[in-house]
């Protein structure tokens, strides 16, 4: 394993729930949202209860984007849809209406995981080239990158939906090698999501280090594990 290390070039990150906080900056954005629409007068009467089914349904939304069973499209305004259908809202118009505005707010919340720019910095002081292979909106991850601050760091930026490939399949992360001119044995993947990251990676062809922030189960796929990003400079 160690001698593989040794090998390593090009370092591929997850976006989300990996280096930028999704929980953090979700939270905030919906906060301002549920407000900015005035969705209380519309029938939503908690937010507490509204942020909490929409987690939940864009969480099972993002599931079925990964096994190609609904569009890009489709999970952006689905996943408020629904979500207003607990509250005995079926309203499509208000729905398309919320993801937008939500668009708009996510991409300018700047919260990311303790340890990034510090692990980040050690990175490319070591000489490594970082990339990105997000499952996110093309407009959408960018925009994050750049008003979080870490745009800075990577040299390619990988999303499913510029590039009609959705993790885990093996074909994104093929393109992403093309990409950035590397090889399976000069790569790892870091991420979170254990299908779509490690799983995905791993089936690739992929060493992989799975961030586990959560105690989740180890999967066996995992090359290594890490439970915060500033372990990750004890792996390469």
């Amino acid at each position: 394993m160690y001698l593989f290390l040794l090998m390593i070039q090009h370092i591929f990150f997850d976006l989300d729930h990996t280096l930028w906080d999704f929980e953090t900056n979700a939270h905030s954005a919906l906060h301002d949202l549920y407000h900015q629409l005035h969705l209380a007068r519309k029938g939503v009467t908690s937010f507490d209860l509204f942020i909490q089914k929409y987690l939940y349904h864009n969480e099972l939304m993002w599931n079925k984007y990964h096994q190609g069973k609904i569009s890009s499209d489709e999970l952006k305004w689905k996943r408020m849809y629904v979500t207003l259908l607990e509250f005995k809202i079926g309203d499509e118009q208000l729905a398309k209406q919320m993801a937008s505005t939500f668009l708009e707010i996510l991409p300018e919340k700047k919260a990311v995981f303790v340890g990034a720019f510090e692990t980040l910095d050690y990175l490319l002081a070591k000489k490594y080239k970082l990339h990105l292979i997000t499952n996110g909106f093309e407009k959408t991850q960018h925009r994050k990158l750049a008003s979080s601050g870490l745009a800075k760091y990577f040299t390619q930026v990988i999303t499913s939906e510029a590039t009609g490939f959705v993790k885990p399949n093996k074909e994104i992360f093929d393109y992403a090698l093309q990409q950035a001119n590397a090889t399976t044995t000069n790569s790892i993947m870091i991420g979170d999501n254990i299908e779509a990251d490690i799983k995905g990676a791993y089936n690739a062809g992929w060493q992989t280090v799975f961030a586990n922030y959560v105690a989740a189960p180890i999967p066996q796929e995992a090359s290594y594990t890490i439970t915060a990003l500033v372990q990750l400079q004890q792996i390469v």
